[in-house]
């Protein structure tokens, strides 16, 4: 338990950026699943606009630290290698 007003207040911002971070990134997970079933779906239109989408939200998640830079950075290139092969299969 906080013994002061200030650890207090700290407590509930504390709470409060918890449960921002993890909807934030259960969404993101979720779009991440949207570009990977729409890869083994191989519908190339969909997996483009899937995959801008999510690299906006992680260009986003990134810059406010939710995750590191160097995850999101990894995530975009992975995504987009599986991009590029689909539009190499097609």
């Amino acid at each position: 338990m906080p013994n002061n007003k200030s650890t207090e207040k700290r407590l509930r911002q504390n709470k409060k950026r918890r449960q921002r971070n993890k909807a934030i990134k259960t969404s993101l997970r979720s779009n991440l699943r949207k570009v990977d079933i729409a890869v083994t779906d191989g519908d190339v239109e969909s997996t483009e606009s899937a995959f801008r989408n999510v690299a906006r939200q992680l260009d986003r998640v990134a810059s406010k630290k939710i995750i590191h830079p160097n995850k999101a950075a990894r995530l975009k290139s992975r995504m987009s290698s599986k991009l590029k092969a689909l539009k190499a299969g097609n």
